[in-house]
């Protein structure tokens, strides 16, 4: 695939974030070093680690062998919120770690436990953006309330929420919410929240003579919704990255929608 023609959506700043991207959550060591850089080699332009994943010096490392240029691939890191605090040392050992001066996207991983430490944390993120230690800030598994109370207090609307999302989890409410206020959905979990042996989306892949999965992952690409599956098998992150040669119709989009009320 030419990673140019990638379709990508526009977050705040004028950043271009593609909608497919690579998660690496439970890939670590040399197994995650070799996903990521195969997830590079197969295309991806965009790559999804967190500080509790214990891998980002394994994505710096294969980000830097892969040949790619730093401003061709994009970097999400996330904050763990027990971190409350200690936003910007955490976010300054991320940099040393991924080996890099900033990061595309940092993210507050969950909403704090404490209620009243979300907005000081979403404050240091904006801080961290303003010194562009990070190119946009978002969230991660908060709740469209969780969303507003930011929003109130900062005026500054998450440029991401990253969530658990798939046609089977698919809420049009939530996703109408989340387009309201201007925050991008990102879907994480895409294939594991999924039958992928379900009837509709059997139907659909025979129609386009793609896998399940690939029908999973262009769903959330046709609605502009980002999307992060992850593996480490080279035949599957290939797979994965190979959704750009067929879209679906309006009447394939509503029946997968469709899964997730049924």
């Amino acid at each position: 695939m030419d990673h140019d023609d990638q379709p990508t959506v526009l977050l705040p700043g004028e950043v271009r974030m593609p909608l497919l991207g690579f998660g690496t959550w439970r890939a670590t060591g040399k197994a995650g070093y070799d996903a990521v850089l195969a997830a590079l080699d197969a295309g991806y332009r965009h790559i999804d680690t967190a500080t509790m994943y214990g891998n980002e010096k394994e994505v710096g490392r294969a980000v830097r062998e892969s040949g790619l240029r730093r401003e061709d691939v994009f970097i999400t890191t996330k904050l763990p919120p027990e971190r409350v605090g200690r936003e910007r040392r955490t976010l300054e050992a991320s940099l040393e770690a991924l080996d890099t001066d900033h990061v595309d996207l940092w993210l507050i991983h969950w909403p704090p436990s404490a209620p009243g430490d979300s907005v000081p944390m979403w404050r240091e993120l904006l801080a961290a953006r303003d010194e562009n230690m990070t190119r946009a800030v978002g969230v991660s598994n908060y709740s469209t309330s969780q969303i507003d109370e930011l929003i109130q207090a900062t005026e500054e609307n998450p440029a991401v929420n990253q969530i658990r999302w798939s046609p089977f989890l698919y809420d049009r409410q939530r996703h109408a919410e989340h387009r309201d206020r201007g925050v991008v959905l990102e879907g994480y979990s895409p294939l594991d929240t999924s039958d992928l042996s379900h009837p509709v989306l059997a139907r659909i892949a025979s129609a386009h003579d793609v896998s399940p999965a690939q029908v999973v992952l262009r769903w959330h690409i046709d609605h502009e919704i980002v999307v992060i599956p992850k593996s480490v098998t080279p035949e599957r992150i290939q797979a994965n990255a190979d959704v750009f040669r067929f879209s679906l119709s309006a009447e394939e989009m509503r029946d997968l929608d469709a899964l997730g009320s049924s």
